[in-house]
């Protein structure tokens, strides 16, 4: 029998003028982006965290420091290609993958399908087993007030 582990990921940027915004391994037009040591992609950040702990690999952080230079403005696609080594080389395979993002704006919707295909493309998984939502937090709060962009996520792995 195949052991099944889950994982959960939260993470949290700031959202400013300026800065490109990166969500789900694509470019999201915007008028502000999210901030960052790498590109501030929040929802690969979430996937990297639910997969490193359902493995019991620790956290992102932990793996690719933001004291660290040479993840200064990294694409975070390496970094889930990264963690999806590690969890690998663990012996270990994605299940399914099951994400929320918490943002007023822009309307992300329209993007999931572009980022499904990138992340499973990045992750070498199939589209149907990424969940991608999205939602506000009716006008509540650091999101709400337009000041951040916030995602959630749980991810099932099993032993292969």
């Amino acid at each position: 029998m195949n052991k099944f582990r889950i994982g959960f990921g939260y993470d949290v940027h700031q959202l400013k003028e300026g800065f490109d915004f990166w969500l789900g391994g694509i470019k999201v037009p915007h008028d502000q982006g999210a901030v960052g040591h790498s590109d501030a992609d929040v929802l690969i950040h979430v996937i990297c965290d639910a997969l490193l702990g359902a493995a019991n690999l620790r956290d992102i952080g932990h793996h690719f420091s933001d004291q660290d230079p040479q993840y200064k403005g990294i694409d975070s696609k390496i970094l889930l290609t990264e963690v999806m080594k590690l969890v690998r080389k663990h012996g270990y395979e994605v299940g399914n993958i099951d994400s929320t993002i918490c943002l007023q704006l822009p309307k992300i919707n329209p993007h999931i399908p572009e980022m499904k295909a990138c992340l499973a493309e990045v992750m070498n998984v199939s589209e149907n087993d990424i969940s991608i939502k999205a939602t506000t937090t009716e006008h509540l709060g650091f999101v709400g007030r337009k000041e951040g962009v916030s995602a959630y996520c749980n991810v099932l792995i099993y032993e292969i």
